[in-house]
C-alpha cells in the first residue's frame, strides 16, 4: 500500500489547521483530494481518542462556556427541500469549554443547541476537571447543576442585544446594549464573570478551519467530516500551537504536558491508531492436478 511520507502528511495537517480548503491542499501538495480527506478522517479519529484520554484531571479555576454555529450540507431551513440531504444535515453547534487562565480547550461537543447536548457536554466537562471551579455560561442552568451538583461557583452572563442595524446591512448581530451578571450557585467572583476568552476563541476557530468561513461553499458536506476537522483542530490548538501571550501551548500552561508538540507528532498518533493489518492466511502445499 502506498503511503505519503511523514513530512508530507504533516504538511497537509498543518494546512488543514491553518484554514486551507481540501482542494487547495490537493493542488499545492499534489496529493489527491481523496487522500487528503482520508488523512483528515484518520487524524480526526486519532485526535478524538487522544483528547478523550489525556485531557483529564485539569486543575482549572475559571471555565468559560459558549456555543458556535455552523451548518452541514445545508442550512436548517432548506434541509427539507435539499436533494439527497445526508444524515446530520442542517444547523450544528460546537460547544466549547475554555480554561480562562491556560486557554486550554477542556471539552467540546458537536451537536444541537438543546437540553440533551447540554447535559452530555456538562457531564463530560465535569469529569475532566479536578477541584471546585467558577463557571460562566449564558444558559443551561439545569444541566450544570445536574453535572456538578453543589460543588461549583456558577454565574450566568446574559447579553442584551438591540436591533439597531440599518436596513442595508444584511449580516451581523444587533448592537450589544449591555450584559447582566447573575449568580446562580455558590460564590462566584463577579469580576471574572465573563465569556470574553471563549468568544474570542470562536474567531480563532473560524480563521483556522475553512469549514467555518461564512458566505462560501467551503462548509462541511458531511457531519462526520465536520467532527473530524474539529477534533484535529482542538488537539493541534491545545498541544501544538504556542499561545502568544502565554508563550507556550495551552496544554503546557495547564500542566497537561511539558512538551510542545507538532504536526509530525499528530502523524504519529494516526499511525499508532491505525488498525494492525491482518496477516495473510498461510498457504498449504499444492495438490497435484488430476487428469
Amino acid at each position: 500500500m502506498n503511503r505519503l511520507s511523514t513530512a508530507k502528511r504533516a504538511t497537509i495537517l498543518n494546512m488543514l489547521v491553518e484554514g486551507s480548503s481540501l482542494r487547495s491542499i490537493s493542488r499545492i501538495t499534489g496529493a489527491s483530494i481523496n487522500t487528503v480527506t482520508k488523512l483528515l478522517v484518520d487524524a480526526g479519529e486519532a485526535c478524538i481518542a487522544y483528547h478523550d484520554e489525556h485531557v483529564r484531571g485539569v486543575s482549572a479555576k475559571r471555565i468559560q462556556v459558549d456555543e458556535i454555529w455552523q451548518f452541514c450540507y445545508a442550512k436548517q431551513r432548506t434541509v427539507e427541500t435539499a436533494k439527497a440531504a445526508p444524515e446530520g444535515a442542517g444547523d450544528t453547534w460546537t460547544w466549547t469549554a475554555l480554561d480562562a487562565d491556560s486557554k486550554l480547550m477542556v471539552s467540546w461537543l458537536l451537536g444541537q443547541r438543546d437540553g440533551i447536548a447540554a447535559y452530555t457536554f456538562m457531564h463530560d466537562l465535569a469529569l475532566r476537571l479536578t477541584g471546585r471551579v467558577q463557571l460562566t455560561s449564558d444558559l443551561y442552568e439545569g444541566a450544570i447543576e445536574d453535572a456538578f451538583g453543589a460543588d461549583i461557583d456558577y454565574a450566568q452572563l446574559i447579553k442584551v442585544f438591540g436591533d439597531t442595524r440599518e436596513s442595508s446591512v444584511r449580516y451581523g448581530p444587533g448592537q450589544c446594549k449591555g450584559a447582566v451578571r447573575h449568580t446562580v450557585q455558590g460564590d462566584p467572583d463577579l469580576a471574572h464573570v465573563n465569556t470574553a476568552y471563549v468568544e474570542r476563541h470562536n474567531l480563532t476557530m473560524r480563521m483556522s478551519m475553512r469549514r467555518f468561513t461564512r458566505l462560501t461553499n467551503a462548509f462541511s458536506k458531511k457531519f462526520n467530516n465536520h467532527m473530524y476537522a474539529l477534533a484535529l483542530y482542538f488537539v493541534h490548538y491545545n498541544f501544538c500551537r504556542i499561545h502568544k501571550t502565554l508563550r507556550m501551548s495551552p496544554a503546557m500552561a495547564a500542566g497537561v504536558t511539558d512538551t510542545l508538540r507538532d504536526a509530525e507528532w499528530i502523524v504519529g498518533l494516526v499511525d499508532a491508531n491505525a488498525p494492525t493489518p491482518a496477516k495473510p492466511c498461510p498457504k498449504g502445499p499444492r495438490k497435484p492436478k488430476s487428469n
